[in-house]
């Protein structure tokens, strides 16, 4: 019996450390959330299957360190994106200020096939807490004024909106993956995947990443 193809979907999430980019990968690919904080150090993916129009697609979800020191390794993992999650904490101006620079970061080192047309994602993390900073309003102003990229306010912990965003990025990069070529198939795609490590010596008390 013939195995059944399935197509993959690489995405990437980007952000400042702490914004919750690991949190919201392990809640929406394997329904886990920690209140312990650990620092991604280099990056890690987990893939998750989800039913698109009758046909499987393998979602590949890249999360990467948002510490500077690492910028330079991650650049590694931006080639072959077909949409970019931007995140940023609602909690912390300054993880919101830093989409710019995220944004034009993997807009030069990511070199996507149409970078006028390439499909961000905007999630604006940690709405279940209560001392917010960044107002719904500013951030979709944001969005607008960047090509009105979606945008979305999620939360790690209770997984609030977070299906509902990521099926506009899955929709958004099936669209971007069928420009020019078409969408990779795989037989046999193996079970969800983890790779690397965090460091225990980053774990601390911090505050939740959720």
């Amino acid at each position: 019996m013939p195995s059944k193809k399935k197509s993959l979907l690489k995405v990437i999430l980007l952000g400042d450390s702490g914004v919750g980019k690991t949190s919201l990968m392990n809640q929406y690919a394997i329904k886990t959330f920690s209140n312990q904080y650990k620092a991604t150090i280099g990056a890690d993916f987990l893939t998750k299957e989800v039913m698109v129009d009758d046909r499987v697609v393998v979602l590949q979800i890249w999360d990467t360190a948002g510490q500077e020191r690492f910028q330079s390794v991650n650049v590694t993992y931006y080639r072959g994106a077909d949409c970019c999650v931007l995140v940023f904490d609602v909690t912390a101006p300054d993880t919101f200020k830093s989409l710019d620079s995220w944004m034009d970061h993997f807009l030069i080192e990511g070199y996507p096939r149409h970078p006028e047309d390439f499909p961000f994602v905007v999630l604006g993390n940690k709405i279940d807490l209560e001392n917010r900073q960044v107002t719904t309003k500013r951030a979709q102003a944001w969005c607008q004024s960047k090509n009105n990229i979606p945008y979305f306010e999620t939360s790690a912990k209770d997984a609030t909106n977070l299906e509902q965003a990521f099926q506009t990025i899955v929709h958004n990069a099936l669209k971007q993956a069928s420009q020019g070529t078409d969408v990779e198939l795989y037989h046999d795609f193996p079970e969800s995947i983890v790779l690397g490590e965090n460091d225990e010596s980053e774990s601390s008390a911090k505050r939740c990443s959720c």
